[in-house]
C-alpha cells in the first residue's frame, strides 16, 4: 500500500475514530529513545517483516532514527544478513528506553507471552497491535486491537496507518512544511552533517 492509498484509507475511515487511534498509537512508537531500540516481533508463524520495512521507510523519511526497527525473528536462518539475523534472545536484552512492539493478528503463544513479560519486567515499553488477545494486551502499556470482525478496517490496514502515523510530525508542524521538507530532500539529497 503506497502513501496515496493510505491517505485515501484515512479519508474513508475519518468518521470512525480509527485514524485518531492509529495516530495516537504511532506517537507511542516514537517514544523509543535509541536507534535499534524499537524491537518488532510477531509469532513463530508470522513475522511482521512488512511492517518493519514500512517503519524503516518512515524512520528514513522523517529523520527519526529511533523508528528504525529491529526485526526480531524466532528462527533466523544461518547466514542471514545482520538485519534479518536478530533472534528472540534480543528480547531478553530489552531495557528501559527500548520498545517491544508485538504484532500478531492471532492469539499469542505462551513462549511469546513469557518473553513479553520478561521485557516488561526489565523496563521495556510494551506495545501491541493485535487481533484482540486479552492475555497479550494485559502485558502491554498500550495496545491497538483490531478484531477480525471489524470489516472495513483490517489488520493489514492498521499496520499501514500505524507505520505512517509513527513517522508524522506532531500536529503543531504543518503538513505542508513536512511535504516540502520531504520534497527538498528528494531533490537535493539528504543533509550530511559537517
Amino acid at each position: 500500500m503506497d502513501a496515496a492509498s493510505v491517505t485515501f484509507l484515512r479519508e474513508v475511515l475519518s468518521a470512525t475514530g480509527w485514524v485518531e487511534r492509529t495516530r495516537e498509537f504511532g506517537r507511542s512508537l516514537r517514544a523509543t529513545r535509541t536507534p535499534g531500540g524499537l524491537l518488532v516481533v510477531g509469532t513463530p508463524e508470522e513475522e511482521p517483516w512488512h511492517l518493519a520495512a514500512h517503519l524503516g521507510d518512515e524512520a528514513r523519511l522523517s529523520g527519526l532514527a529511533q523508528l528504525a526497527p529491529t526485526l526480531v525473528r524466532w528462527s533466523p536462518p544461518p547466514g542471514a544478513p545482520p538485519h534479518l539475523a536478530v533472534g528472540v534472545d534480543r528480547i531478553q536484552a530489552a531495557r528501559r528506553g527500548e520498545t517491544l512492539f508485538v504484532v500478531t493478528e492471532h492469539k499469542a503463544p505462551a513462549p511469546l507471552l513469557d518473553r513479553v513479560d520478561d521485557a516488561r519486567r526489565t523496563g521495556a515499553t510494551i506495545l501491541t497491535l493485535d487481533g484482540g488477545d486479552p492475555d497479550l494486551e494485559g502485558l502491554a502499556h498500550d495496545a491497538l486491537a483490531v478484531p477480525p470482525e471489524e470489516g472495513l478496517f483490517t489488520f493489514d490496514a492498521a499496520q499501514h496507518l500505524v507505520s505512517m502515523a509513527a513517522g508524522e510530525a506532531p500536529r503543531s508542524r504543518s503538513r505542508f512544511l513536512d511535504r516540502l521538507a520531504r520534497l527538498a530532500e528528494r531533490v537535493s539529497g539528504p543533509r550530511v552533517p559537517e
